[in-house]
């Protein structure tokens, strides 16, 4: 059996999906996942127990709310990408002074550009 466990980057944007498998938190080495346009409704929270994560990559997908105490807690990631997500205020509001890394997001209302 093949295994993956010291993958250090994960590139599946672009691939319609909904949620990764619990699989996924076996990767603890991996430092970047790209996320991008797929459809996620729910952040992938396996991904903040990853103790190496630096980039995460959920640009373009359908995530509303955010686990912003947990981002906050993970000990290397450097940044986040959520433009072009229909996230909620409270996200808006309360993320900005709990995290030490970059968070990009779209302003409020703002859709993604067409292809």
């Amino acid at each position: 059996m093949t295994t993956f466990s010291q993958l250090r980057e994960l590139h599946l944007e672009g691939n319609f999906l909904h949620r990764l498998p619990s699989e996924v938190s076996a990767l603890q080495h991996l430092k970047a996942i790209d996320l991008s346009r797929n459809q996620f409704q729910d952040f992938p929270e396996q991904l903040t127990a990853l103790p190496a994560l630096e980039t995460i990559n959920l640009e373009e997908n359908e995530i509303v709310d955010v686990p912003v105490e947990k981002l906050a807690a993970m000990p290397a990631l450097r940044s986040i990408n959520l433009r072009f997500n229909p996230l909620n205020a409270e996200v808006r509001v309360i993320a900005p002074p709990l995290i030490k890394f970059d968070m990009l997001m779209s302003p409020e209302g703002a859709r993604a550009p067409l292809p």
